[in-house]
C-alpha cells in the first residue's frame, strides 16, 4: 500500500490538475512530498521502534497513513493535499521501517528466507501496480478514490495485526530519551537531499533552488556524523557499516534501486509519450519485471534462508545490469516488445537483489539494533531511487538536447519538454506539412536519450557486483554477526508491551 502511492498518484496528476487548479510546481511537490517524508522520517522512527515496541510503532503508522489518507481524498485544494501527503509520508515511514525488523523477529531459517522473499515480492510489484491501480481507479471513479482505498486495506492490515502478530516489548534502551538532535538532523540533511535531488529537473543543478537544499542537507548531514559520533545511545550506530555483510546489503539496494528503476520513469514516459499507450497498458508492459522479480524473490528465500552476498547480491546486480542495459538498444520504429527481454531479466535480478539486501540487513545486527537497520535499509533505498531519478534525469535531457541541436530553435527547452512526456505538444507545434519527419525525429531523440540512460544503468549495476564482490571477499569470522532473535510463532502469547 505503501509502495504504490508512490507511484498511484503520479497516474492521477492531471485529474487532480484539473479538479483543483494547479501549478506544475503544486503537482510536482503531490508526488515528492510523500517521498521526501518517509526519507526524512525513517530513521526516527526507527529508533523509536527500537525504544517503544516495534508493533505499537507499526499500527501509530497505519493509523497515521489511513487518517492522511482520508485527509488526502477530501482535499478542498492543493495546499490541503500537499499537507496531507506530507503526513501520509510519515505514516508511511513508521510502517515502512518495521516491517523487516517485525518479520526478522517472527521467523527463523527456511521460514525467514520464505518471508522476505514474500516481502520482496510484494515491493517488487508495486512498481507495476500502481499505474495500473491508479488508471483504473482515476478512469472508473475518481482521482479521489486512490486514496479512498486504502481505507479498507488499513483497517484489514490492522485487524491482522491484533490477531497475528505479537506484542513486541521495548528494546534493551527502553526508558532513555530518543536522539532528538540527530532525528532533526537526519530529517534535515535526507529532506534537503531528497528535495534538491527532485527539483533539480525544474531548476537546473547550478541553479540556487537545487544548491541551497542540497547545500542544508551536506550541513545537516555532517552535524548528524558528529552529534552521531559523540551520542552515547546515537541514532545511527555507525560501527554498523564496519560490518561486510551490512555494508554489502546498503550497497546492493542502493545501486540496484538507482540503476534499475531510475530509469523506469522515463520508460513509461516513452511508453506514453512517444508510443502512445494509455497508462493502464504502459504498466502492463511493466508488468513481467514485477512478475519475474516477485516469483524470483519467494523462489530465493526458500532456497536461502542465509543469503550469500557474493552469491546473492552479486548475482543479482550482475543479472539487473544485463537486464537494464539491454533496454538501451531501441531505434526510432521500436516498439514496446523490445523492452520485454530486458525487463524481465532485470526482474529476476532484482529479485535476487531485493530478497538478499533485506535479508542480510537484519541478519547481521544485533536484536536490539533491529529497527535501526530496517530504518537504514529503507531510507538508502529511498534515497537511491530518488537520485537515480535526478541524475539520469538529467543525463536524458543532456543527450537529447544535443540530439535537438540545430533541429529546433531551443533545444534545451524541447527536450525538456520531451523527456518531462510532452512529444505531443512538440509535434502540435510543428508546422503541419513537417509533422511526419519531426514525428520520426523525435522517436529517435527519444529512443537515444533511453538509450544512454538503459547502458549507463547496465554498466552501474554491474560496478555495483564488482565493488560487492570486493567488500565480501573475506568471510566474516564466527561471532562477528549477531544472529537474528529465536523464533517466535505467528499465533504466540503476546509478550508485555
Amino acid at each position: 500500500m505503501l509502495l504504490i502511492d508512490i507511484t498511484i498518484v503520479l497516474v492521477a496528476l492531471p485529474s487532480m490538475s484539473e479538479s483543483l487548479g494547479s501549478s506544475l510546481s503544486q503537482l510536482q511537490w503531490v508526488a515528492d512530498g510523500y517521498a521526501l517524508a518517509v526519507a526524512a522520517a525513517l530513521l526516527g522512527v526507527g529508533m523509536l521502534a527500537d525504544l517503544y515496541g516495534r508493533r505499537r510503532v507499526y499500527v501509530a503508522g497505519l493509523v497515521v497513513f489511513a487518517l492522511a489518507s482520508v485527509a488526502c481524498a477530501l482535499s478542498p485544494g492543493m495546499g490541503w493535499l500537499i499537507a496531507a501527503r506530507l503526513v501520509q509520508g510519515v505514516g508511511a515511514a513508521a510502517m515502512f521501517t518495521t516491517t523487516l525488523s517485525l518479520i526478522s523477529t517472527l521467523y527463523s531459517g527456511s521460514r525467514l528466507g520464505t518471508a522476505f522473499g514474500v516481502w520482496a515480492a510484494v515491493a517488487a510489484g508495486a512498481s507495476a501496480l500502481g499505474p495500473i491501480m491508479g488508471g483504473l481507479l482515476t478512469e472508473a471513479l475518481d482521482w479521489r478514490w486512490i486514496f479512498y482505498v486504502n481505507v479498507p486495506v488499513t483497517a484489514l492490515a490492522l485487524a491482522m495485526t491484533f490477531r497475528y502478530i505479537p506484542r513486541s516489548a521495548p528494546g534493551r534502551g527502553a526508558g532513555r530519551r530518543p536522539d532528538v538532535p540527530g532525528i532533526v538532523l537526519f530529517a534535515l540533511a535526507a529532506g534537503g537531499f531528497v528535495y534538491a535531488l527532485t527539483t533539480s529537473h525544474a531548476h537546473g543543478w547550478s541553479s540556487a533552488g537545487t544548491l541551497v537544499p542540497l547545500a542544508v542537507g551536506l550541513a545537516a548531514f555532517v552535524g548528524f556524523l558528529a552529534v552521531q559520533r559523540r551520542g552515547t545511545h546515537p541514532l545511527l550506530d555507525l560501527s554498523l557499516f564496519r560490518r561486510p555483510a551490512f555494508a554489502a546489503a546498503m550497497l546492493t539496494i542502493a545501486v540496484g534501486e538507482g540503476a534499475v528503476y531510475g530509469i523506469l520513469p522515463y520508460t513509461s514516459i516513452w511508453l506514453q509519450s512517444v508510443q502512445h499507450l494509455a497508462p493502464i497498458g504502459a504498466g502492463l508492459v511493466v508488468l513481467p519485471h514485477a512478475l519475474a522479480a516477485a516469483l524470483v524473490a519467494i523462489l530465493s528465500g526458500r532456497w536461502m534462508p542465509k543469503p550469500s552476498p557474493r552469491l546473492g547480491a552479486v548475482l543479482g546486480l550482475l543479472l539487473a545490469g544485463i537486464g537494464v542495459g539491454a533496454e538501451g538498444f531501441l531505434g526510432p520504429d521500436s516498439g514496446w516488445p523490445a523492452l520485454v527481454g530486458g525487463l524481465v531479466l532485470s526482474g529476476v535480478g532484482m529479485g535476487l537483489v531485493f530478497q538478499v539486501a533485506a535479508a542480510l540487513a537484519l541478519d547481521s545486527v544485533p536484536v536490539e539494533r533491529a529497527g535501526m537497520a530496517s530504518g537504514i535499509y529503507s531510507t538508502v533505498e529511498q534515497l537511491g531511487y530518488a537520485f537515480g531519478v535526478a541524475v539520469f534525469g538529467t543525463l536524458g535531457v543532456t543527450v537529447m538536447t544535443n540530439s535537438l541541436d540545430g533541429t529546433v530553435a531551443d533545444p534545451a527547452g524541447a527536450a525538456q519538454t520531451l523527456s518531462g512526456g510532452g512529444a505531443g505538444t512538440l509535434l502540435s507545434a510543428a508546422p503541419a506539412g513537417q509533422r511526419a519527419a519531426f514525428d520520426h525525429t523525435l522517436h529517435a531523440v527519444f529512443a537515444g536519450g533511453h538509450n544512454t540512460l538503459a547502458l549507463t544503468a547496465g554498466a552501474l549495476a554491474v560496478a555495483g557486483a564488482a565493488c560487492v564482490f570486493w567488500l565480501t571477499r573475506r568471510p566474516e569470522s564466527p561471532g562477528k554477526e549477531v544472529a537474528g532473535p529465536p523464533a517466535e510463532p505467528a499465533g504466540a502469547v503476546p509478550a508485555a508491551e
